[in-house]
């Protein structure tokens, strides 16, 4: 049999720790950080559930980041 496949580590990051940042300056540091995709959305956007590892996304109001979630 095939062995199971394992999902990628996460970086270890607090997604809480953006909110606030500029855009450009979240994405900069996210990068950084180890994400390997980073998604820009502004409010209200309707996107799908699938969880991506190594995935941040970014609430974006005004240049300005409102909200973070990871996957």
């Amino acid at each position: 049999m095939a062995p199971i496949p394992s999902s990628p580590a996460q970086p270890d990051d607090s997604a809480e720790s953006y909110v606030g940042l500029d855009e450009t300056a979240a994405e900069r540091r996210a990068r950084s950080r180890g994400w390997t995709t980073v998604r820009s959305l502004p409010p209200g956007s309707i996107i799908t559930l699938e969880f991506v590892a190594g995935r941040i996304n970014f609430e974006v109001d005004d240049s300005t980041v409102t909200r973070c979630w990871v996957g």
